[in-house]
């Protein structure tokens, strides 16, 4: 057993080493545990909103987010079956104009190399692979941790950041499984050299329709074209890898528009995986334990604000320590108490997004009519409360 007084992070996504940065700059020694055989990501392309562009800014993180990004004009909605718009709303010069910061789209690869890059770059970050957690036992001064294969390291405090399926988690909540949504997403990334121009759009265009739904737009300053398609089904299997059955995929979307189906054709190897929630809890610490992240607040995609919730987790954290150096038990309640809310009601609201985009019947027409009328294009996008964010320099009075 490795005697430690570092902080150990379970998890080497970007919660995990979101959490590491912000610990290494207030002068932590942090130890970042990664399960697989090497610091990665897999996935397609995701979201940014402006709340977490601040926080880039903050963890001087924009230059080098910026090289890699995609900032579309417009965010669009379509009606899957016939074609029509349903809402087009600007988020470039606007969302700039009213929030400060951009709207961005992202390789998750990406996103992860950049922070993995600023983590390598500091020698207080050790980062470990082959380092699954099993288990943890409090101690008087801290926390020992089980790895596989017998292991153990012991630390001044544990931060699950170790995903849907957190085994801290289960130790400190433990809620069981997840929540099966009920909903299947199939992903893939083409080179944009294989995306005909009468399928381009330089927007973030979502294709809405009864239980199913297609986003795609470009990636990595336009080189990739990112598509996602999502469908109700009661299919389930863990994990964000396994590979998806394209004859269940064109049955989905047999009665779509003639571009969503021409899309859908380009790609003959889908990846998949079922999308997953839980209950918003307002507790996830257990004295100098606690989570991050989609061990937190697992929420589903339809407010693409996954990842920038667990940043935003990452910076109110280190706040949290600041405000209590010598009482982290303290500062992990006073972490929480600043994120519970904010995090529950993203997960919720992200349900019933979930509604909106796969609606059917009076519910679908509702839905066209109001957002082409022009006054619930705001609700399409998102809600100030949302893209407002936390200001990175006060996180715990938002």
């Amino acid at each position: 057993m490795a005697a430690s007084n570092s902080f150990i992070v379970a998890g080497g996504g970007i919660g995990g080493l979101a959490a590491a940065l912000v610990l290494a700059r207030q002068g932590h020694a942090v130890q970042v545990l990664e399960q697989g055989d090497a610091f990665g990501e897999i996935g397609a392309g995701i979201q940014l909103g402006p709340n977490v562009f601040r926080l880039f800014e903050h963890l001087g993180l924009t230059e080098a987010i910026r090289q890699v990004a995609y900032f579309p004009p417009n965010l669009v909605m379509r009606d899957v079956r016939s074609g029509e718009l349903v809402v087009r709303a600007p988020v470039g010069e606007q969302t700039l104009a009213t929030y400060g910061q951009p709207y961005g789209v992202i390789y998750r690869v990406d996103l992860h190399r950049v922070l993995l890059d600023a983590c390598r770059a500091l020698p207080s970050i050790s980062l470990q692979v082959k380092s699954k957690v099993t288990g943890f036992a409090q101690r008087e001064n801290g926390v020992e941790v089980q790895l596989v294969g017998d292991r153990r390291l012991s630390g001044a405090a544990l931060v699950g950041a170790d995903g849907l399926w957190s085994r801290v988690r289960e130790a400190i909540v433990g809620d069981g499984k997840p929540r099966v949504s009920g909903h299947i997403a199939y992903r893939a990334v083409l080179p944009m050299r294989d995306v005909p121009p009468h399928l381009y759009s330089p927007d973030v265009t979502l294709w809405g329709g009864e239980k199913t739904h297609l986003v795609h737009y470009p990636l990595r300053r336009g080189e990739l074209f990112n598509l996602v398609a999502v469908f109700h089904s009661d299919r389930y299997e863990e994990g964000w890898n396994t590979f998806g059955d394209p004859d269940e995929l064109h049955q989905r979307f047999a009665q779509a528009a003639p571009p969503v189906k021409e899309l859908l054709a380009r790609i003959e190897t889908w990846k998949m995986w079922v999308l997953c929630d839980r209950e918003p809890v307002p507790n996830w610490s257990q004295s100098c334990v606690t989570l991050l992240g989609d061990a937190a607040h697992p929420m589903l995609q339809y407010l693409a604000q996954g990842a920038c919730m667990a940043i935003e987790d990452a910076v109110t954290l280190g706040a949290a320590l600041h405000r209590c150096p010598h009482d982290i038990a303290e500062a992990f309640r006073v972490y929480q108490k600043a994120r519970y809310l904010r995090t529950g009601r993203v997960q919720l609201t992200a349900r019933f997004y979930g509604e909106i985009y796969h609606a059917s019947g009076v519910m679908r027409e509702l839905r066209n009519r109001m957002f082409q009328s022009g006054r619930e294009a705001a609700g399409f996008i998102g809600t100030h409360w949302l893209y407002r964010g936390i200001d990175p320099e006060r996180p715990l009075d938002d």
